[in-house]
């Protein structure tokens, strides 16, 4: 600058060594231990014993590096195990003896230890089970991966990490990992939730910790971003100048059968809607991310939660069917809704003013889940057609999955009728022989792989309890009662009469069939 000329210094890389170090990955070569805590209850025999015997089956666990430790208090063997969990593998009756033998050969990878979760003499032992495994199999020290995976009750979780981290870690200084798998309720309110949190997060570092939400794993909850972002033509539509209203449903046609005790303690809020419809309205209403990266999507997301605005009285309905307290399991002056339709809004730029319906019902008319994007009526309307229904987008997330638009064309004839009609892409027909995988199938495998994308975050799972809260204290109080509705009805008549005063419009006369092959 002396010279009064000005230089120019090239740069070697724009890329600063912390970046750097964000993607440089050390090659995973060690062998796989899985560990499923709880590994005699329900959950462990029929969701994560079957999706870890799927990915053997496909090829995503290899029998030569893996080996699964079943770890609970009953005093059972290795084969009484095995015997439990055959049954939810494989239907002997008309299964093929190579699917017989693949089942075996599965089942022998199974290994069962015993004991407690509050104290590390159990724990000791699975640690000698699993080393001796990582020995057998030649492992190096630290290049080892342990993944443990919680099939318990919420309320263990501090103890259990406890003595996993005591008495359990893998060094993974070279390319070994430790991760644990938790499932939900994680918490009942925002205190209980962070105080979960706090106690697990002193014991494991954020990218140790996977907290599943199986409906994240759900194939057509993954496709959700595929349709928003990679078609040109949703991309100028998804906004409140072109959308009305959008629901988010969840509706079963039986009771609590046989859970009703389990379920009094939660209720549909926070069974269903804090969690599974929450994390699906994420999808729907956030911005684009800047990459397809777990933190950019989770970033994102978190967004669109601290943007929802506090839940008004007036815009929840909450039922309960009749019946629901003859269960032995519930109290005789129970409180706890099994429906609830409420109303959320988004404050930002794109969803000012759009109400996202989120609504999970039991014992209602018919089963399925489903998102169903309305919108605005066609301005000028010279058909005089609006009478039929407005356009809507559907993704039918179960049973029949299904992504259907609904929208008005001519009908066929001489006269110029119009009527409703739709543009199909159901999946059992067009991907005919393709079985899509279960939500625990992906969702363990993406554990193994480290790809925490489809998992809840910690500031994610506050700001979604931040929301429901206020709410949830308040019914729990008494201040807010549930209407008594009847067993295979649609719910309470004033969910539907809120869904009017939000400006739904329901279509008459139209019903979607799905079509057969």
């Amino acid at each position: 600058m002396a010279s009064g000329k000005w230089s120019i210094e090239k740069r070697s890389s724009f890329r600063n060594d912390s970046f750097a170090r964000e993607y440089v990955t050390v090659p995973e070569t060690g062998c796989l231990s899985i560990v499923v805590l709880g590994a005699s209850g329900d959950l462990a025999k029929k969701k994560t014993f079957p999706a870890l015997y799927n990915l053997y089956r496909q090829g995503f666990v290899q029998p030569d590096e893996v080996h699964i430790f079943g770890y609970a208090r009953s005093k059972i063997s290795d084969d009484d195990l095995r015997k439990r969990i055959r049954g939810y593998l494989l239907n002997d009756k008309n299964a093929s003896r190579e699917q017989s033998e693949d089942v075996s050969k599965f089942l022998q990878l199974i290994k069962y230890v015993n004991g407690s979760y509050d104290t590390e003499e159990g724990f000791q032992l699975l640690d000698k089970e699993i080393s001796e495994h990582e020995i057998s199999k030649n492992s190096q020290e630290g290049s080892s991966r342990r993944l443990f995976y919680f099939a318990l009750p919420p309320s263990v979780y501090p103890s259990v990490c406890r003595m996993i981290k005591k008495c359990c870690m893998n060094k993974s200084d070279l390319g070994g990992w430790t991760r644990i798998v938790v499932e939900k309720p994680f918490g009942k309110d925002l205190d209980s939730a962070e105080e979960l949190s706090a106690q697990i997060g002193e014991l494991f570092d954020e990218p140790q910790i996977y907290r599943i939400d199986h409906y994240l794993g759900k194939e057509l909850v993954q496709n959700l971003l595929v349709l928003r972002f990679a078609n040109r033509f949703f991309l100028p539509l998804w906004n409140r100048d072109n959308i009305a209203n959008v629901q988010i449903v969840f509706r079963e046609d039986f009771g609590t059968e046989g859970r009703g005790g389990y379920f009094d303690e939660y209720g549909i809020i926070r069974d269903i809607i804090q969690n599974h419809l929450l994390q699906v309205l994420c999808l729907v209403a956030m911005e684009k991310p800047v990459s397809l990266k777990p933190e950019h999507i989770r970033d994102e997301k978190v967004k669109v939660l601290q943007s929802v605005l506090p839940i008004k009285d007036e815009e929840v309905v909450l039922g309960q069917y009749e019946g629901y307290r003859d269960d032995p399991t519930v109290p005789d002056h129970s409180n706890t809704p099994t429906f609830a339709t409420a109303i959320l809004r988004i404050h930002n730029e794109r969803w000012e003013g759009v109400p996202f319906i989120l609504k999970a019902g039991k014992a209602l008319n018919s089963r399925k889940a489903e998102i169903r994007v309305q919108f605005k009526d066609v301005p000028g309307d010279i058909f005089r057609c609006k009478k039929q229904g407005r356009n809507e987008f559907v993704i039918r997330l179960q049973p029949s999955e299904a992504i259907y638009m609904k929208l008005t064309v001519k009908q066929p004839g001489l006269e110029m009728q119009t009527v409703q009609s739709e543009l199909d892409l159901s999946y059992g027909q067009r991907y005919q022989g393709v079985t899509i995988p279960e939500a625990y199938e992906r969702l363990i495998l993406d554990t193994i792989r480290g790809d925490q994308q489809h998992f809840v975050r910690r500031d994610e799972l506050k700001a979604a309890w931040e929301i429901f809260t206020p709410l949830l204290h308040r019914i729990d109080n008494g201040e807010f009662t549930p209407i008594p509705y009847q067993p295979g009805s649609r719910g309470p008549a004033e969910a539907d009469e809120l869904l009017s005063k939000a400006g739904y419009v329901q279509t008459h006369g139209y019903i979607w069939i799905p079509p057969t092959l």
